[in-house]
């Protein structure tokens, strides 16, 4: 061997000898030779085979495996030793191989016995193969075939195998002697022999002692106790050999069979464990197979490590029943799905207890399978049980298999849901009780804490059976029920002290002497102190209602649905024809009627047969009748046909009559039916179809039988059919006629047609001549309470249920028109029908001929309302009041109805007025003849109520508030003389239209209402302003600055002995040209606060006049409002214009509670309280103190009081604006001729100073400066962080908001709350979030300094005028950053809020656009006197835009977000800004109500 080559590792030969030969000698197994050489050069668990047979065939003992040898070679096994140095070790395993036919060794080339064989120390045998298992016979190709080294091998030790087991057919002592004759062959060799004692897993004691034994008695002859088939001592077998075949090798220990077999265990133990984690691990889904978990795991130590221990089948196995587990885990958990749904399942089909309490679960579950939503909830599978099917795997159908009904768990389910629905009834039973006994508890007041109520009753059965939060549940639901009923008691009782509250005009605001009377009246009440622990809720109530008094409208009304204006405006519209009188009527003349349409209805084709026996005696369908001929349009229809109605009414063809034939009971009865259907259909379509009824013809047809007994059944049926619809029957003439109808027949039903069609010609167009619908004779107002219980319908009776009545013009949805025969004449009188809150605003200004009051006598506040109208009412006008009741016998049975009816009657007999009732039940008293002597009333003082009015128009100086009745019955009248270009319209309307927005009396001439935006962005609506003579100017005028008060104590009332000079100074120069005096006679002011933008300037806007009184005895306190309406403060009525009226007229008008002791005393009871200290002369030193805010109306004892606050002046105050005597005087002094003034001229103001604000209490947390309201802790005024997480937490959903506005009065209530207490929680108030919204806007607006410094704004306005997008924004960063810190801190938290806001706009609709429109003219507080101001005001929106999309840019330090399309060019510039100003609609300096005034409309348009 060459030096340079590494020497080979030594080898070793071993022979494995023991017990072989037939199975006579052997028994039917080995002693475990093949196992302990297989184990041993293949120790892995798949490589080791148990079954290695020795009977072989002759071709398969001759093949290259056995080689015709009685040995094997097992192949070689490489170790490393101790020193790291490698040797192998060759394993031959000597047998004896025996013929599968002789039963007989097989014949070799060594014919020794076996133990003399076994015992040879060379072995030879040229390419003999390594032997692997017994499959491998005669298939060697298909096996790893490696040969015997060089054909031969030279043994160098014996391992001796002895089965130590109970053996198989085999005594242990014939086995002994063999091996004892074995030993004595092999140990003549001198080679190392070691026994292996195989089987010890099945060990019996005593032969492994006496293999012990055998050994000891032989020189140093090794024992070791082994098992192959547990893998124990195999290795330590051959290991000990080797170190006595090789010497220089350490000894090894040798271990028992137990220990041994112990240490495997824990190993295969561990290792079991991690193959098993490992699967659970992997595998998640039971669906996965084999074959992809062993490649993915194929390199996993513990994978591997399992395989080489208990092989590929063992693993499988462990894999198989993980994957059957999580199968197992996911149907559990599909019926646990299921069972836990069947409760819902079957409260959903079996929730009705009476239908299942006594079923069995079988006849439950056919119920359940009767149901039509079973589909839906359970699935029938072709195969059972479900959990043996695909169904399992369909996660997606959340079906429940219905086999699972048939389940214990699924009769236990149901079991449980029917004891559930019983003790459900018992609990819903003992609530219900317990609700009862807490009506009982009488004391339980309105917001009264459970816990003080919980004590009474703990005795009760209901308590005790129900749970406390039932108890909670039963309680509240308890207290609402008390609280709404208290709430709606409260409500009445506001009504029914009618007379506290309307003694104010229209819009004004009561002061606060005026709220401590109302709370001194109403706290003698019960009902006011019922609420007492709910008083935020009262005063919320109370609030209400004022502001609803002042400012009425139907929207607003309190009765909701049930106001009168909506309720009227429905009955009108569904039983009013509304006729269009510029066009002749096609249908109903029937003087020039040519062509006649007509429905036939007939039953099984008789509608049919009778158009052809019409055509039959036509000529091309023209008819003759009565010598004239008529074209006839037939449109037969068989009543068979669900088509019928929904066609026939649904087509243009409009119909003259409809021919009903019938031949049968069953065809008359459903031609009964069919008429009923059509007059319902036509009833409800009335306006848009037919106006008057359309007529039918009940048509008997012929039997072919002539002799039919049932023809005069027929006939009286028929007849008694057309009695009861009102229609005509046309009988079968007598005779016999072989044909169904007959001529006559046919002509009597044209004539019934055309003879119904005159009739409704003539009611619809009397004899005599009809004139214009807008020249009525007399204008009547009927007023009903809103809420009163009665129908509508019953108060509209007498005039619907007239031939005469008809629907006024286009537009008027609450007014119908009547001809009646008055007098001599026919007369048309136009009713108007309004609730008493829509009729306040016309009682004074509009021309009225007489009132129509309607009261209900079941109900006290119905009599309060009309007593407070009328005691208001010019006692010129006649009266008719109507008490409602349900029938005559109330008056009698019933007290309170006798009381209410005969106070009404009191009252008429007091004023000479009309007074009747109407009777629900009763059909007599609602005919118009109730009326009749009310209408010859009015007539007969017609001429001198329009006197009486036309003399208040001029004294008023003023037109009407809204012209509700735009053209006089006589057009010559100077009281509706109109002139378009006239300077001389002064006053506006109130802001809220008395009637509402839809409810018109008759329409307004133009449409001068257009929209406006104010400083909190709320929508109002303002009139129009012209400028100069071309122009119309949509704006508004700027803000005037206010002169400062001076510092005058209080005001005094003015001297009646003056004024009666002044009138006399007044009367001598008065004009008689119109109501108003020109524009440039109206003295002027020092200019103390001129608008500086000329073009707001209109030829009718003059300077405010400020007069301040120096002298209460010798100064008249002048003052205008924002327009150049000039007033005059004056003294008692009687002082103030008595001789004037004397001039005018015979009678000076006065009010009917000046005729009646009721009226009076009612309106003047809840004066005396507060008035009872104030005496006649007030002039001196000590009556001059006045409260401030002061503002009742001027009456005959209660003298007008001057405000101390200027900015009342001629705005809030009702007595000033309102007035009439007063605006007399005023038209009268601007009469009267001054020395004008040169104008002086003031340079503008750098800024523009606003208004106060709208509050009408003192506050010292409102309108206060920014810095008053921080701390260093808090950077955020409380107010503003509570607006704000009260908005986000309840309205980032709510549409419009911040667009739409809050009702003002819950804005009021709230500021008010926050004013007396810090903690308020408005979650608590309950208040609409617009209203915090709007009570947010108005902090800022209420602030003395803009949020955005004044200083701010051009540069702010530069720089949105930046084009590239990127680079404005930074310029904005900068300037935002000069902000003052606490206006930058309050502004970064609001436009936070803002950006929030938006972010929300795909349901509020405000998108950051929208906000900034609402909000810039909050933040910023533009200067409108600024032309330039104008020309910025896009440019400014723009800038509050970007600051909202950009928030976290220029406050957090983030990254510029995308821009939408419309950013990155400036807004556009010159003529381009007219349209966005336009659309932008500035917001007013004033609040609504004091801007709004009638302006002549546009000649030009």
């Amino acid at each position: 061997m060459a030096k340079n080559k590494e020497p080979r590792p030594p080898a070793y030969a071993v022979s494995v000898v023991g017990l072989s030969g037939t199975e006579k000698e052997k028994g039917n197994c080995g002693v475990g030779k093949s196992c302990l050489c297989n184990r041993y050069v293949r120790p892995s668990a798949d490589s080791y085979y148990s079954e290695h047979t020795s009977v072989l065939s002759t071709i398969d003992f001759g093949g290259r495996v056995v080689n015709n040898d009685h040995f094997l070679y097992w192949g070689e096994v490489l170790h490393r030793g101790d020193d790291g140095l490698e040797y192998k070790i060759h394993v031959i395993e000597q047998t004896e191989f025996i013929d599968d036919q002789t039963f007989l060794p097989h014949r070799s080339t060594n014919l020794q016995p076996y133990t003399k064989r076994a015992a040879a120390s060379k072995l030879q045998s040229a390419e003999k193969l390594m032997y692997i298992c017994t499959d491998q016979l005669g298939l060697e190709q298909d096996f790893e075939q490696k040969q015997m080294p060089d054909g031969k091998l030279n043994i160098d030790g014996f391992v001796l195998c002895i089965d130590v087991s109970k053996g198989c057919n085999r005594k242990f002592d014939d086995q002994m002697k063999f091996v004892n004759n074995l030993y004595s062959q092999i140990a003549k060799s001198k080679k190392p022999i070691i026994i292996a004692a195989t089987k010890c897993d099945e060990c019996i004691e005593q032969y492994l002692r006496d293999v012990q034994a055998f050994a000891a008695n032989k020189k140093n002859l090794l024992v070791v106790e082994t098992s192959a088939r547990s893998s124990v001592n195999v290795d330590l077998c051959f290991n000990a050999l080797t170190q006595q075949m090789d010497k220089t090798r350490g000894k090894p220990k040798t271990i028992p069979y137990l220990e041994a077999y112990k240490s495997q265990r824990q190993l295969v133990a561990s290792v079991t464990d991690r193959f098993e984690k490992l699967i659970v691990q992997t595998v998640r889904d039971y669906h996965t197979n084999w074959k992809t978990v062993s490649n993915s795991l194929k390199n996993h130590p513990d994978y591997e490590e399992y395989i080489n221990l208990e092989g590929t089948r063992k693993a499988r196995n462990t894999f198989s029943k993980h994957t059957e587990q999580l199968k197992q885990e996911h149907i559990k958990k599909r019926r646990d799905e299921y069972l836990s749904s069947l409760p819902k399942i079957l409260n959903n089909l079996l929730n009705n207890l009476e239908e299942i309490e006594h079923l069995s679960w079988i006849e439950a579950q056919n119920l359940i399978k009767s149901r039509p939503e079973f589909q839906y909830w359970f699935v029938v599978l072709e195969q059972t049980p479900w959990d043996e099917t695909d169904h399992i795997d369909k996660i997606n159908d959340r079906r429940v298999p219905f086999d699972i009904l048939k389940t214990f768990e699924g009769e236990r389910i149901y079991q449980n849901h029917v004891q559930h629905l019983i003790s459900e009834k018992r609990r819903l039973e003992m609530k219900e009780k317990f609700k009862k006994t807490l009506e009982r508890v009488h004391f339980i007041s309105p917001g009264q804490p459970w816990e003080e109520v919980m004590c009474f009753v703990m005795e009760d059965e209901a308590y005790k059976y129900i749970s406390e939060s039932d108890r909670r549940d039963v309680y509240s639901r308890h207290q609402q029920e008390i609280v709404e009923r208290a709430k709606e008691e409260f409500q009445e009782m506001l009504f029914e002290h009618a007379e506290l509250f309307y003694d104010l005009d229209l819009n004004a605001t009561p002061s606060c002497d005026k709220m401590s009377e109302i709370h001194t009246v109403l706290n003698e009440e019960p009902r006011y102190r019922a609420l007492q622990k709910l008083a935020p809720d009262r005063e919320s109530l109370l609030l209400k209602h004022i502001g609803f008094v002042y400012h009425p409208t139907k929207e607003t009304c309190l009765s909701g649905v049930g106001c009168v204006d909506l309720k009227v405006e429905q009955v009108l519209a569904n039983r009013l024809v509304q006729l269009d009188h510029g066009r002749s009527n096609l249908y109903y003349n029937s003087a020039n009627i040519d062509k006649i349409n007509l429905f036939l209805l007939g039953r099984e084709g008789l509608a049919q047969e009778l158009a052809n026996e019409i055509r039959a005696q036509s000529t091309d369908d023209e008819y003759t009748l009565d010598g004239k001929i008529y074209e006839l349009d037939l449109k037969p229809f068989d009543v068979n046909s669900a088509l019928f109605l929904s066609h026939s009414l649904a087509s243009t063809f409009k119909p003259h009559g409809c021919f009903c034939v019938f031949s049968s009971i069953e065809s008359l009865n459903i031609i009964g039916e069919c008429i009923s259907r059509i007059r319902a259909e036509m009833a409800q379509s009335r306006r848009d179809r037919f106006a008057q009824p359309l007529p039918f013809i009940l048509i008997l047809a012929n039997q072919r039988d002539s002799v039919c007994k049932n023809m005069p059944i027929l006939r009286h049926q028929g007849q008694q059919l057309a009695n009861k619809l009102q229609c005509t029957f046309v009988d079968i003439p007598s005779g016999t006629f072989p044909r169904k109808f007959n001529e006559s027949q046919i002509k009597q039903a044209l004539r019934a047609v055309l003879e119904g069609l005159k009739h409704n010609f003539d009611v619809m167009c009397p004899a005599p001549s009809i004139k214009d619908l807008s020249e009525t004779d007399l204008r009547i107002v009927m007023c009903a309470m809103c809420g009163d219980p009665f129908s509508v319908d019953l108060i509209l009776s007498p005039f619907l249920d007239s031939h005469s009545c008809s629907a006024g013009q286009p537009g008027q949805s609450n007014t119908l028109i009547l001809d009646k025969i008055i007098g001599d004449s026919r007369r048309r009188i136009q009713v108007t029908v309004l609730s008493y809150h829509s009729s306040i605003g016309i009682r004074k200004d509009e021309l009225v001929h007489g009132y129509i009051l309607v009261y209900s006598a079941k109900r006290k506040a119905s009599m309060a309302m009309l007593r407070a109208f009328l005691a208001e009412v010019q006692d010129v006008i006649p009266v008719q009041m109507v008490a409602i009741t349900d029938s005559q016998a109330d008056f009698f049975e019933n007290e309170a109805i006798k009381e209410l009816m005969t106070e009404g009657e009191h009252i008429a007999t007091e004023i000479t007025a009309k007074f009747t009732a109407l009777y629900s039940l009763s059909q007599y008293h609602r005919q118009t003849e109730v009326f009749t002597p009310f209408f010859n009333e009015v007539l007969e003082k017609k001429s001198s109520i329009e006197s009486s009015f036309m003399f208040d128009n001029t004294r008023d100086g003023t037109g009407a508030t809204e012209e509700v009745f735009p053209q006089s019955p006589h057009s010559h009248s100077p009281a509706y003389s109109y002139y378009p270009d006239s300077e001389e319209d002064g006053e506006g309307p109130p802001p809220y239209s008395p009637i509402g927005d839809d409810v018109q009396l008759l329409p307004t001439p133009s449409d001068r209402t257009k929209y406006r935006i104010d400083l909190e962005g709320n929508e109002y609506p303002v009139h129009s302003t012209p400028v100069g003579d071309h122009e119309r100017n949509h704006k508004v005028p700027p803000p005037v600055r206010p002169k400062p008060v001076l510092p005058k104590p209080s005001v005094k009332k003015l001297d009646p002995n003056l004024l009666k000079t002044i009138e006399a100074g007044m009367r001598s120069t008065r004009r008689t040209r119109g109501p108003m005096a020109h524009a440039e006679d109206l003295e002027s002011s020092d200019n103390y606060a001129e608008p500086a933008d000329t073009l707001l300037k209109s030829k009718g806007l003059n300077d405010d006049i400020y007069a301040v009184p120096e002298d209460t005895h010798s100064r008249i306190v002048k003052m205008r409002n924002s327009f150049g309406g000039l007033h005059v403060l004056h003294g008692e009525e009687e002082n103030g214009i008595d001789r004037l009226s004397k001039s005018q007229c015979s009678r000076r008008p006065s009010k009917y509670k000046h005729r009646s002791k009721i009226l009076f005393s009612k309106t003047k009871a809840y004066h005396r309280r507060v008035h009872s200290d104030v005496s006649d002369d007030e002039s001196g030193p000590a009556s001059q103190k006045k409260k401030k805010g002061r503002g009742h109306r001027c009456s005959e004892e209660d003298p007008l009081l001057s405000p101390v606050d200027p900015w009342k002046v001629g705005i809030d105050n009702p007595a000033i604006t309102s007035d009439p005597e007063q605006d007399d005087k005023k038209s009268k002094k601007k009469k009267a001729p001054k020395t004008k003034e040169p104008k002086k001229t003031k340079s503008k103001a750098t800024k523009p100073l606003y208004p106060p604000t709208r509050r009408n209490w003192e506050s010292n947390y409102f309108g206060v400066p920014l810095e008053n309201l921080v701390t260093p802790d808090r950077p955020i005024p409380l107010f503003i962080e509570k607006c704000v997480e009260y908005i986000e937490r309840t309205g980032l959903t709510a549409e419009g908001l911040y667009r739409v506005s809050g009702n003002k009065t819950d804005q009021d209530n709230i500021q008010k709350q926050f004013d007396q207490d810090h903690s308020v929680d408005f979650l608590a108030m309950d208040v609409a979030v617009n209203a915090v919204a709007g009570a947010l806007k108005a902090f800022f607006a209420d602030l003395p300094d803009p949020l955005i410094p004044y200083n701010l704004h051009p540069e702010l306005v530069e720089a949105a005028k930046i084009v590239d997008h990127v680079e404005r924004l930074q310029v904005l960063k900068e300037i935002v950053r000069k902000f003052p810190p606490v206006n930058y801190e309050v502004f970064k938290y609001v436009i936070t809020h803002l950006n929030r806001v938006s972010q929300q706009s795909k349901t509020t609709l405000m998108t950051a656009d929208n906000l900034s429109i609402c909000f810039w003219p909050t933040l910023m507080r533009p200067d409108f006197e600024n032309k330039d101001t104008l020309s910025t005001t896009k440019l400014n929106q723009s800038v509050i835009e970007s600051f909202i999309q950009q928030s976290q840019y220029f406050f957090y330090g983030g990254e510029i977000a995308e821009p939408p399309s419309a950013e990155g060019t400036p807004p556009p510039h010159g003529h381009g800004m007219v349209e966005s100003l336009l659309a932008l609609q500035l917001p007013p300096p004033l609040q609504p109500q004091q801007i709004q005034h009638p302006l002549p409309p546009d000649p030009l348009m």
